[in-house]
């Protein structure tokens, strides 16, 4: 039997097989925030076709300023847990986990997302993307933050989620404050990496007191900005912080890289010779040699002798993926019974707003 259909277990949950469906912006969510009965069937499809670990699309913490798309979910209010609670015992029905991701958009948002105010930021470095400068956060509001992500973890206890999934990547607010290059604070929060790490180990503290020692916390992490030259993420920072995690109890780690300024980094385009897959496996081979939790790999895995080769040559522990799931939320049963790869072309085409599926049009549309 393949290696990727092997349990494995992520703090206190044991997962079925390998394969994780990796936190994808769906579009689906109701206007207010709520989970939408196309997100449940989106969940239920998953589960029901074998993925071992779902994580949720980005939730955000904090209202309006933490808004980072059109009809995102939100974990701000203890409203919202109910769909979540749906959503957690339809997979379950299916023997998945779900792992609620939550996030706070930071510098990557627009005026009229978050109710025509100005974005928020570690330091006011302008958006090459959008051009707007934020706002640096004041340290009452950094504060305030902490205990934002906090309550957020205690939403996805309460709505029996199997864990909780810090997103400290892909240029969101708390990768922010991990980069050199959008971090440029001279006070406690910034400068140095033990500075610009501090605002995870309170996350990771305050969320503790809310949901105790057991819950299970993950982390998604970036690996690189995505930009070349000096004044960027290093890997040496990189490594320091996933020791950082692990010593302040983190369960896993999902490692991922890139930010919207970065184009064609995050997801890579045209993925479609062994080479250009796994294009995050240096860094992640790197964090599985320095820490002894789970390492997830993201970003570029679509065909089933890479991912044998990321779990069985230690690389990884588990294998994410998101576009693919897009494509064929049965993917794991396809592999399972003889495919050897993904139908995934990696277009890119299904990064659209009008809702998630696949759009390409060159062959057989989906």
């Amino acid at each position: 039997m393949s290696i990727l259909f092997t349990p494995i277990s992520i703090g206190n949950f044991t997962v079925k097989n390998r394969f994780v469906r990796s936190a994808t912006q769906d579009y689906l969510g109701n206007e207010d925030g709520s989970i939408s009965e196309a997100e449940l069937l989106l969940y239920s499809q998953l589960a029901q076709n074998d993925v071992g670990l779902i994580i949720s699309a980005h939730s955000y913490v904090q209202h309006p300023l933490g808004k980072a798309s059109i009809r995102q979910n939100g974990i701000y209010e203890d409203r919202f847990i109910a769909g979540y609670k749906q959503v957690t015992e339809t997979v379950h029905r299916y023997g998945a986990k779900f792992v609620l991701q939550i996030s706070h958009a930071g510098r990557q948002t627009t005026s009229d997302l978050i109710d025509h105010l100005t974005p928020v930021a570690p330091s006011a470095v302008t958006n090459g993307v959008t051009g707007i400068t934020p706002r640096e956060l004041s340290d009452a509001e950094i504060q305030q933050l902490i205990a934002d992500y906090a309550a957020a973890m205690r939403r996805a206890k309460d709505a029996n989620c199997d864990g909780v999934q810090v997103h400290i990547a892909h240029g969101y607010l708390l990768a922010q404050f991990l980069s050199p290059y959008t971090n440029k604070r001279t006070d406690m929060w910034g400068g140095s990496i033990e500075n610009r790490t501090r605002i995870f180990r309170e996350i990771i503290a305050a969320g503790r007191k809310q949901v105790g020692d057991q819950y299970p916390i993950l982390v998604k992490l970036n690996s690189t900005d995505g930009l070349v030259g000096s004044g960027y993420l290093s890997l040496e920072d990189v490594i320091y912080t996933a020791k950082l995690l692990e010593q302040c109890g983190v369960c896993a780690i999902e490692i991922s890289g890139g930010m919207h300024e970065a184009k064609g980094v995050m997801a890579q385009p045209g993925v479609n010779t062994p080479e250009k897959e796994a294009y995050f496996a240096k860094a992640s081979q790197a964090l599985k040699k320095a820490v002894a939790i789970p390492i997830i790999l993201v970003g570029g895995l679509r065909s089933l002798k890479i991912m044998e080769n990321v779990v069985a040559n230690g690389v990884a522990d588990m294998v994410s993926l998101s576009r693919p799931f897009i494509k064929e939320p049965d993917l794991v049963q396809h592999l399972q019974h003889g495919a050897k790869e993904v139908q995934c072309i990696s277009c890119n085409a299904c990064f659209n707003p009008a809702g998630l599926r696949c759009y390409y049009k060159g062959g057989t549309p989906s």
